[in-house]
This record gives C-alpha cells, structure tokens and sequence, in this order.
C-alpha cells in the first residue's frame, strides 16, 4: 500500500484534476479486498451518498492502542479516498489519529476543493468516523 508522504508527493506532481481523479481512482484500485461479511450495516459509514464501510482492529499491547483500518466502497473514487485515509491514518496510536487533521491535508492537497459536496460530506464522515474510533480506543485504554 502506497504511504501517505508518496501520495501527498505524487499530488503535488499532478498538475490538472483530471491526473489527480485518476490517481485517486488508482489507489482505490490497490486498496485491499475486504471481506464481503464485513460488509455489514454495523461497518458501514453513515452520511456518504455511496455505500462505504470500515473496520478497525485495535492493538493495546503498547502504551497507546493502536488502530488499523480496513475500508470499501462501492463507488471507485471514493474507494480512493478510503485508501487516502487508510494510509494517513491506519497503523497510528488513538492520540496520533486524534491530533492528525485529516480534512486539512485533503485542503492542502488541493483535493477536497474538486470533490462534490455530496462526496466531501462523505468524506467528513468518515473523518468523524475513524476519530470516534480512536477517542473511543483512547477513551478505554
């Protein structure tokens, strides 16, 4: 899976949203499979218009839980915005997630200024999603 400092890297090598879509859409692509039963309404990310889910494992052998995320969508762009937040976030402790702003780097990266509001509302709850998680972890740690 791609890391988060090479697709903030690549993007900014990317001139014309055209390139950006498409890349989005490639990372989407090499996004792991989730199993189909984790395909369930539990898992499932409400406020988007497409249908996404995700799962998280937490690891509390450390000082801090860890958090991996797995994700999907239906939709191919918006499986490449799960893969964005995958790589930002997953593998980080609950208090890392919780200080790491997700819709500023997608600011940053000029992507969020060309997704449709439906898909940026989308993307805000997922964001919402994975700290809930992570404060959740924090909070029982």
């Amino acid at each position: 899976m791609t890391s988060i400092d090479e697709i903030v890297e690549n993007f900014t090598l990317l001139d014309e949203w055209d390139d950006r879509y498409r890349y989005v859409i490639e990372l989407g692509r090499e996004l792991p499979t989730m199993p189909e039963t984790d395909h369930t309404e539990a898992n499932k990310v409400q406020g988007c218009a497409s249908q996404v889910w995700l799962t998280s494992h937490i690891d509390r052998t450390g000082p801090s839980p860890v958090l991996t995320f797995r994700g999907d969508s239906d939709a191919h762009i918006v499986r490449g915005l799960v893969a964005i937040l995958i790589a930002l976030y997953s593998g980080k402790s609950a208090r890392d997630i919780l200080a790491t702003d997700a819709l500023a780097l997608f600011d940053r990266i000029g992507l969020r200024e060309n997704l449709t509001p439906q898909r940026s509302n989308g993307l805000r709850s997922m964001v919402e999603r994975i700290r809930a998680e992570a404060a959740a972890a924090q909070a029982n740690a």
